[in-house]
């Protein structure tokens, strides 16, 4: 009996490294196949991390984006002077292409109350008149544009000038200004009221250069506006304090609606 146990386990040991063998193949198979799906896992999972990030990412953007939109929009309702004047908070649609004329067109028309000549700022001080007024849409003349002149005064001394666009986004030219005249650079030139176009006091622009040569009939004065023109976004149209039939569903708390253009 015991030899049988002992020929039994002779046998045994002799047979188990080839039923290793026998099963090596599909273990190895088994162990492959889980890898290959653990892979193909962690693939997709990493996929899906990077799709979740970047969802993530355009999410920040689009907070950050709202944020910026209603820091200009605080910032407008808070433009400077008369913060008691009736005024409509009107959005930028689109912008001449022309280099030469310097035109935008806002989400604001005759449905609102808007009319021609109707003054324009932004958070720093005059953007410029309403030209062309459509039914929902409104064109709107910049200060820079080279046909826009506006009656401005030196705020230091109260000196008159004449504040004319020169097709430059940056830049605005005073003609027929006397050498005499007390004018400096950094002087801030406001709306001085002249004309019934613009309220009076509202900045204008910021002298940048003043060139007094007496070989020339006139001293020459470069100003610059202080609107941020060429950022624009969003505009304030002002209504004359004498304008009382104004309906009060359009005042300033009324939400910035979808203009079509002209």
């Amino acid at each position: 009996m015991n030899s049988f146990e002992s020929a039994r386990g002779f046998l045994q040991s002799m047979v188990s490294p080839l039923q290793y063998l026998a099963t090596a193949p599909k273990q190895m198979m088994n162990w492959a196949a889980e890898n290959i799906v653990t892979r193909r896992q962690l693939i997709a999972d990493n996929e899906q991390y990077k799709i979740n990030e970047l969802a993530f990412h355009e999410q920040a953007l689009q907070l950050e984006i709202v944020k910026k939109e209603n820091e200009r929009l605080r910032a407008l309702l808070a433009s400077p002077l008369r913060g008691d004047a009736k005024k409509m908070v009107a959005e930028i649609l689109s912008v001449d292409s022309d280099p030469y004329t310097h035109q935008v067109v806002i989400n604001r028309g005759a449905n609102d109350g808007v009319f021609e000549g109707q003054a324009v700022i932004d958070d720093d001080g005059i953007v410029g008149q309403v030209l062309h007024v459509g039914t929902t849409s409104s064109r709107v003349l910049l200060i820079t544009d080279v046909t826009h002149a506006i009656p401005v005064r030196i705020s230091r001394n109260g000196v008159r000038l004449i504040a004319s666009g020169v097709g430059v986004i940056d830049s605005l030219t005073h003609n027929h200004v006397p050498h005499s005249t007390d004018i400096r650079v950094d002087d801030m030139l406001v709306t001085s009221g002249l004309g019934g176009k613009f309220p009076e006091g509202y900045p204008v622009a910021k002298v940048s250069s003043v060139v007094q040569n007496e070989s020339h009939a006139f001293a020459r004065i470069q100003s610059q506006p202080v609107a941020k023109i060429d950022r624009l976004r969003y505009v304030l149209l002002l209504w004359p304090e004498q304008d009382e039939a104004f309906a009060s569903k359009n005042l300033v708390d009324a939400p910035v609606s979808e203009g079509k253009s002209e």
